[in-house]
């Protein structure tokens, strides 16, 4: 993930220096040693909120105040649902190895992720018959608020959620750990087919929606654009 273009209003020195560090450290090393350090090191940028998860009792920590982790899965469907970590722990599971590319043009290869398809979310709900587009929203508020937009938010077509040859996964886990806060736990999205910024991070809701909306960095900047797939050059090689 990258900063918005020089001149965009809102965007804090701190969050530019941040990324712009990040792509300078990763570009200049081997993917190898790129892909160690991405796994240790503090990767949270555009968030204003801290919070520490607990696997072992799916509970949330914000400061002094503790709550179970609940993934709402609402919008156009019959009936919301709210699922505890302990339910999406129990979903049929699924390993893959995933590259995650950089809109800036840097890669790290061979990250071990684990986690679920979208249609184990599918397989518990009934959808309305407009549900075309699937929104997903993080954790907590952004240190800017592009157009309003005050927490981290990507979307895409609910067919491609579900389409095997784009790999999506929802993770849980990085190299069979349970995937730490930094990188997007409790549940993030990895979608190895498009650039870094739409596997979203810090999922806390799924709501279904009718047409397509911009995510946080599109909002933010247009450069970012709504599809965002990563050059056939720079992906794996099957």
């Amino acid at each position: 993930m990258r900063s918005p273009a020089p001149g965009i209003s809102g965007i804090t020195r701190r969050i530019f220096g941040r990324l712009v560090g990040g792509f300078l450290f990763m570009t200049f090393i081997p993917s190898a040693v790129a892909g160690f350090f991405l796994k240790i090191l503090p990767v949270r940028t555009v968030e204003k909120n801290r919070f520490r998860f607990s696997s072992t009792d799916g509970l949330i920590s914000w400061e002094n105040e503790k709550e179970p982790y609940r993934l709402l899965v609402d919008g156009l469907v019959m009936k919301p649902q709210s699922f505890s970590y302990a339910d999406i722990e129990s979903f049929p599971r699924i390993e893959q190895v995933s590259d995650l590319h950089c809109v800036e043009g840097w890669s790290v290869k061979d990250l071990a992720w684990g986690g679920f398809r979208f249609k184990e979310i599918l397989n518990r709900i009934e959808l309305k018959p407009d549900a075309a587009y699937v929104l997903f929203h993080s954790f907590g508020t952004t240190e800017f608020s592009p157009k309003g937009q005050s927490h981290y938010i990507e979307s895409f077509p609910l067919a491609e959620l579900l389409d095997p040859k784009r790999e999506i996964l929802l993770a849980l886990t990085l190299d069979g750990r349970p995937l730490p806060e930094d990188h997007g736990g409790p549940l993030r999205l990895i979608s190895p087919h498009d650039l870094g910024y739409k596997s979203i991070k810090f999922i806390s809701r799924i709501e279904f929606i009718k047409k397509e909306r911009p995510g946080w960095w599109t909002l933010a900047n247009p450069a970012y654009p709504t599809v965002a797939r990563v050059p056939e050059s720079r992906l794996r090689k099957r």
